[in-house]
């Protein structure tokens, strides 16, 4: 007979932070309808995620899923990266005085 893994907890969100070793911080919003008003309410929570190659950045789309106990606040690890946020035109902040006309006399 073949061991038969739990199912587990899986959730979606966008990496808000992937600045530790290993670990990403994942916002994960939800909707749902008030209980005595009616009217849909969002609200998100953070999540630790364990990031063990380090593939996901700032702004991806990714998958968690719930695992053991990994660290004082993770309690998640890295299951896929869903989608990542399309490349825009590169802005070059430093650009030179004269692109400006600050420095034309």
């Amino acid at each position: 007979m073949t061991a038969v893994r739990n199912t587990r907890r899986r959730l979606t969100g966008v990496v808000t932070s992937d600045k530790m070793a290993k670990t990403i911080t994942v916002r994960v919003e939800r909707r749902f309808k008030h209980a005595k008003y009616g009217k849909y309410v969002r609200t998100h929570k953070n999540y630790h995620a364990h990031d063990e190659k380090g593939e996901a950045r700032v702004g991806d789309k990714v998958d968690i899923v719930s695992t053991r106990p990994l660290s004082k606040l993770k309690r998640w690890r890295l299951e896929r990266v869903a989608e990542r946020p399309a490349l825009t035109e590169d802005v070059d902040l430093g650009a030179p005085a004269e692109a400006t006309g600050a420095e034309q006399e």
